[in-house]
């Protein structure tokens, strides 16, 4: 009986010797893994900050796909502070700012280290017609609603395209009146006039009840906007020997708002 009572006691001091050296170990490990995470930790951040890659100046960012806005314009847009780490910079976070614009209508952003450059491609929107609240502008806040409509309605700010207003490349079309009431129409509508032979110089959408367009034989009048919006133009383009018949200088305007009786409204005569 005592030899088996010393057995054990010696038997439960190794372990706890044991046990002891286990939980020794096991710190040190612990201790290490701790200091190797960190000293990586460190080392992640402070490669991130050299200056190597660093955006320092608005010629590092490369556009790609603009023909109309410039890149200066173009990087005047982007939401960056020079320098800035590329890092920091959230490409999708990006592009869907310069979405946000009325200029682009779809962006991509990428990174590239070597160099450090950030490279955006675009797509622009390209302006159809001058957008006009009233045809005389009496307040400022009026003056700010002046801009540029794209083929699907979409606003585009006024000042945007100096490069084509330099080359007088910007289209001539206006369209006066709010743009809640003929955007949903729009797209539908100048998809009609571009495929017509008639030219329009001004759509005058200020009374959705009596839409007007200015043409070259003269102011016509259509009522609401409506599919026979073509049939519409196809009559006006029967009707461009109008001239030679009648003095267009006594003429008030043409009635189409039915195309199949259109009628001439003359000046009362003095």
């Amino acid at each position: 009986m005592t030899n088996i009572v010393s057995v054990s006691s010696r038997d439960l001091g190794n372990r706890r010797q044991q046990l002891r050296r286990q939980r020794r170990l096991r710190l040190v490990q612990i201790l290490w893994q701790a200091l190797a995470v960190s000293g990586l930790t460190g080392g992640v951040f402070w490669a991130v900050n050299q200056p190597i890659w660093f955006i320092n100046q608005p010629e590092q960012v490369s556009i790609e796909g603009n023909q109309l806005l410039s890149d200066r314009r173009i990087r005047a847009l982007l939401p960056l502070s020079y320098p800035q780490s590329l890092w920091e910079i959230q490409p999708q976070a990006l592009a869907k700012t310069l979405e946000s614009q009325g200029q682009i209508a779809k962006a991509s952003v990428s990174r590239q280290l070597f160099p450090p450059q950030l490279t955006i491609k675009v797509q622009e929107r390209r302006p159809v017609a001058i957008a006009q609240p009233s045809p005389t502008l009496t307040r400022r806040s009026e003056a700010s609603q002046v801009g540029w409509l794209d083929a699907n309605g979409g606003w585009i700010p006024l000042e945007s395209y100096a490069k084509l207003e330099r080359s007088r490349q910007l289209p001539r079309l206006k369209v006066i009146g709010n743009p809640e009431q003929y955007r949903p129409h729009w797209k539908q509508m100048y998809e009609t006039l571009s495929r017509s032979p008639v030219v329009v110089d001004e759509i005058n959408w200020q009374d959705p009840a009596n839409l007007m367009i200015t043409t070259e034989i003269g102011v016509v009048h259509l009522g609401a906007y409506s599919p026979l919006f073509a049939q519409q133009l196809r009559v006006l383009d029967q009707m461009r020997n109008l001239p030679e018949r009648v003095d267009l200088a006594l003429v008030d305007y043409i009635d189409l708002q039915n195309p199949d009786h259109p009628v001439i409204q003359m000046l009362p005569e003095p």
